[in-house]
């Protein structure tokens, strides 16, 4: 281990190492990056106990998405190992009925052997419009969610379909937090990033233009921009 900073991150569902891809290289100058693997469990502590317990003593902690989720319970269960927290296109609160049905919908849709036509359904919400014609980036995406493929999306839905309110959690968090949200975030819209960083004792929001969901991947130069003033910053 170096004496740079030791830098967690935490994919979103259906994501890998390759939703941090552009971090991962264009940080190492910066940090010592640790990509976690978000597959094998099929609760949020699950994976967070996960995650602690393949993770350097003391951290920087980004997770993206379901990546937050499970970065507010590290905030639980570990809150002294963490250094700074970043918090992308994520949200503090619980599903609302209508999130549930819709993951129970692809659920169904996986279990009866329709897999690859989760994601299509999910594209247009995942990206800017302006992206659905980017070739490359829709194969990049396309591609990670068939690496993760059918049995770790079910646990990570279920996961996810009952993780707990987190906003009580965000009032109690008292290292540097960074909130990076996409203008055109249509699952996590501004508006739960707001609320995200207003509870936040020291939060920073920061919108990125021209941006849905995985910003990580859509505006990469702009996300890792961000993480290093975030993690150089003291």
């Amino acid at each position: 281990m170096t004496d740079k900073p030791q830098l967690v991150l935490l994919p979103g569902l259906l994501c890998n190492a390759r939703l941090f891809a552009h971090q991962c290289r264009h940080l190492a100058d910066a940090a010592d990056c640790h990509v976690a693997d978000l597959t094998g469990g099929d609760s949020i502590a699950t994976m967070a106990a996960g995650v602690l317990d393949g993770a350097p003593e003391s951290f920087s902690l980004a997770g993206l998405s379901m990546g937050g989720y499970v970065a507010l319970e590290i905030m639980r269960q570990a809150p002294e190992r963490v250094e700074r927290l970043a918090l992308l296109d994520t949200s503090a609160r619980p599903d609302t009925a209508e999130q549930q049905q819709r993951r129970r919908s692809l659920l169904k849709l996986a279990e009866t052997g329709r897999f690859k036509g989760v994601t299509p359904q999910l594209l247009p919400l995942l990206v800017h419009e302006d992206r659905l014609s980017d070739s490359p980036l829709v194969d990049e995406i396309m591609a990670m969610a068939e690496a993760v493929g059918r049995d770790a999306f079910a646990r990570q839905q279920t996961a996810i379909m009952n993780r707990r309110d987190s906003r009580d959690t965000l009032e109690g968090i008292s290292c540097p937090t960074l909130v990076v949200c996409g203008r055109q975030d249509a699952i996590t819209p501004l508006e739960i990033s707001e609320e995200s960083a207003s509870l936040l004792p020291r939060g920073r929001l920061v919108v990125i233009e021209d941006c849905g969901h995985l910003s990580s991947m859509e505006r990469p130069q702009a996300t890792t921009a961000l993480m290093r003033d975030w993690l150089l910053n003291r």
